[in-house]
């Protein structure tokens, strides 16, 4: 028995059947680069510290994948998985069902599916899956509380939720502006697009909410269908840190870490000793020291996971012995550009340079047979050198490490 539709999905469906959403343009072959939160290996290296070795195939789960942007990424990220994609707009799903297509993502897939439905209707018989993506969706619900719990009941024990939200602080100017075009009675339609963009171009220069537009989100709304989806959307709701745990702990999930993590790190704002005051607080804390000191945030990015995480040192391989790392196997993170080089973009596209002696390493590995520990390749390095350098290329998530109990967790 289907579940009963949310109030806002026929107004929500038929606004994506006007302007399908996200408006990239579609192209022949692979899409370009990479986003390592939808490569399910480094998504959940990020969440538990390590993967297990041996080959890995997910069932993944692209709930509210809109014109196939996310589920394009998720079929060539994630070779030898059955993917499935859902989304209640039709007209969105012309658009990510001709993206596939152009692309070929059903290629490196075992399966892809792409269907109308909404992730409310999700029920027992469509099983469980590892990695549940659903990126920009739950807060265009009347009710999201239920989209997560939804979601929630089909994740698989160990499984892996990537979420994104919308966070109130960033959006005080865009929500100044909904209010305004929604008192114009603009409507959600041509008509709106239009009066929409004009407003940027009547207020005067100096207003701070055409300045905000034109300095941060000019580029991102110059299609049509992101400039709708921004500002002229029928229904949303938006978070802080406070409303937005209590949502995560409506589900019965664990908080799994931010997929942005540098964002909530207090050493991209403060230095010396209020940055010693800082990282004395413990992670929730330092996390609301950043919503406070950055007004700019404009969502939230996050994983949960159903079951009991690792403790923070099995997580952080920093915090490896170098017996215990020695232990590992390890394998190159797909998520990088430029490849071999010492020069490359690691996974947050952000310019990475290598030391020469990791070459030989990383060659080593890739030399080496599946399940290899690192104490055992065939590399003129000493123990100690090897560990050193496993742990750093670890923390720049050059390296992927593989234990036998990743990804371990237990029912609560």
């Amino acid at each position: 028995m289907s579940a009963a539709p949310d109030a806002a999905t026929p107004v929500v469906s038929a606004f994506y059947d006007r302007f399908p959403y996200p408006g990239d343009p579609l192209q022949d072959g692979p899409p370009p680069g990479y986003n390592w939160r939808w490569c399910v290996d480094s998504a959940r290296a990020a969440v538990f510290g390590s993967l297990p070795p041996g080959p890995r195939r997910y069932r993944i789960l692209d709930a509210g994948c809109g014109t196939g942007v996310s589920t394009d990424y998720l079929c060539h990220l994630n070779p030898g998985s059955r993917v499935r994609a859902l989304d209640i707009s039709a007209g969105a799903l012309e658009v990510a069902k001709e993206r596939t297509r152009r692309s070929r993502a059903a290629e490196p897939v075992e399966e892809l599916r792409i269907e109308q439905r909404s992730l409310l209707e999700l029920g027992e018989a469509d099983g469980q899956f590892d990695y549940i993506n659903s990126v920009g969706v739950l807060h265009h619900l009347d009710r999201p509380e239920r989209g997560l719990q939804a979601l929630a009941a089909r994740l698989a024990p160990g499984g892996v939720l990537h979420l994104f939200l919308y966070a109130d602080g960033g959006r005080w100017e865009i929500h100044r502006t909904q209010r305004a075009l929604g008192l114009l009675a603009v409507g959600t339609g041509a008509e709106g697009l239009r009066l929409g963009r004009r407003l940027f171009s009547d207020l005067p220069g100096e207003n701070r909410l055409r300045r905000h537009h034109e300095q941060r989100w000019a580029l991102d709304t110059a299609a049509d269908a992101n400039f709708a989806d921004m500002y002229l959307h029928p229904q949303e709701t938006s978070y802080d840190l406070e409303r937005l745990f209590a949502f995560v702990e409506s589900s019965g999930l664990r908080f799994g870490g931010f997929s942005n993590p540098e964002v909530w790190d207090p050493a991209r704002l403060l230095q010396g000793e209020l940055l010693e005051r800082a990282l004395a607080l413990p992670p929730r804390r330092q996390w609301e020291l950043v919503e406070a000191l950055d007004p700019d945030i404009s969502h939230f990015e996050f994983f949960l996971v159903r079951g009991e995480l690792p403790d923070d040192q099995s997580r952080d391989p920093a915090r490896w012995s170098d017996a215990a790392l020695l232990r590992a196997g390890a394998e190159r993170n797909r998520c990088l550009w430029g490849w071999p080089s010492t020069s490359l973009l690691g996974p947050d596209l952000q310019p990475l340079n290598l030391e020469e002696a990791d070459l030989p390493l990383l060659q080593a590995l890739e030399q080496a047979g599946p399940g290899t520990a690192l104490a055992g390749l065939e590399l003129a390095m000493e123990q100690q050198e090897r560990a050193a350098r496993v742990r750093r290329l670890a923390g720049q998530r050059v390296l992927l490490l593989l234990s036998a109990e990743a990804g371990f967790v237990r029912e609560p």
